[in-house]
């Protein structure tokens, strides 16, 4: 969901014009939350890189 059309309970605006606090804060979260790789943590990086360069070299071993 994005936030454009969102209306803060708090001061009854947008939460994309960020009038209040609750807006400011529920905007900074989402979009966080929209970012698909802010949510990985570091180690879960480093992991899907690991496995991704041991697939490809077990398929680089098979074809030779």
């Amino acid at each position: 969901m994005t936030y454009d059309r969102l209306v803060c309970a708090n001061c009854a605006a947008p939460v994309s014009e960020g009038r209040c606090r609750v807006c400011r804060a529920s905007r900074e979260r989402l979009q966080q939350e929209t970012n698909p790789w802010g949510s990985l943590s570091p180690a879960a990086l480093v992991t899907m890189l690991i496995v991704l360069v041991g697939a490809l070299a077990l398929l680089a071993h098979q074809t030779v």
